[in-house]
Formats: structure tokens, sequence, C-alpha cells
């Protein structure tokens, strides 16, 4: 691991990283306290924050570019940017189920699906955490994919066994 491509990186992609990975670090706290809790609540706020500061950081960033400077990237920050607003909407109005839900997808697909594609070689994560062997990024992403999978089933069903036993 080597720090030195990050520094050589720009404000904007610094700025971008720094968030992911707070976003990373706090997703599962805020996701794993019970709702309404103090700490729940204050790591959530942080982590729509933070995702805010991603997904808003995401629109200056042009290295792909499809369609003049912009790429399906810049539509997958505008889509973060409203779903989040829709989760904090959801949770003052109280449907706490559909917040949960959206708040968990966005953390998963927004966060953890996209930032593995950060790992393939070639690109800033990938440079930062697999100098030496650029191909790893792969395997990591590989099992990455198949943990989020396999918590999500697990919440699911959970949910499901939960509401079927009331």
């Amino acid at each position: 691991m080597t720090i030195q491509p990050y520094l050589a990186a720009g404000p904007i992609i610094q700025m971008h990283v720094f968030a992911a990975v707070l976003a990373i670090v706090l997703g599962p706290i805020a996701l794993a306290r019970r709702s309404r809790d103090r700490w729940h609540r204050r790591a959530g706020y942080a982590w729509v924050l933070s995702m805010a500061a991603l997904a808003a950081s995401g629109l200056f960033i042009h290295s792909i570019r499809m369609v003049g400077p912009f790429s399906p990237i810049h539509l997958l920050s505008l889509l973060t940017l409203w779903q989040l607003w829709l989760g904090v909407r959801e949770a003052r109005a109280g449907r706490i189920a559909a917040h949960r839900t959206r708040m968990q997808a966005i953390y998963l697909l927004a966060l953890m699906l996209t930032g593995a594609f950060t790992l393939f070689p070639g690109r800033l994560m990938s440079r930062i955490l697999f100098p030496e062997a650029p191909v790893a990024g792969f395997v990591v992403v590989l099992a990455l994919t198949g943990a989020g999978c396999a918590w999500w089933l697990h919440a699911v069903s959970r949910r499901a066994r939960l509401t079927s036993s009331n």
C-alpha cells in the first residue's frame, strides 16, 4: 500500500476519496444502531453529509468521458443525491421501514458496489492499495460483491422472518 497516488491527485479527487472512506466507515455504525438512538442519528447525519460530498465531488471528476465531459457516473451522482434526500425525508416523516431500506440500498449500491469498481487495475484506489499486484483488485471486488450480496440476503430474509412472525 502506498499513499503517493492519493497525494498526487487533485483536490477534488482527494475530497472524493476522503468522503468515500468516511462514508464506508460511518455506514455500518449508522446501519447497526437502533433507529432513534442518539448514535444512530449522529452517525446517520454524518454519513448522509459524507455521501452528499462524495456524490457532489463526483460531478466534478471527468476522467471517464462518454458524452462530452460526462459519463454514467455523473448520472449515478445525481441519483445518489436524490436518493439521500428521499431517505432523509422518509425518516423525518416517520416512514422508518422505507428509510431503512433506502439507506441500506444506497450503502450497498451507491457506495460499496460502485466503490468496488475503483479497485480495478489502473484506477486510483487500485494503485493505492495494490501497487505491486494490481490484479488483486479483481479478487477483492469479487469478495466484496459476494459479501455484500450475502449480507443483503441475510437482512432481507431476517426482515421477512420478523414480519411473518408478527
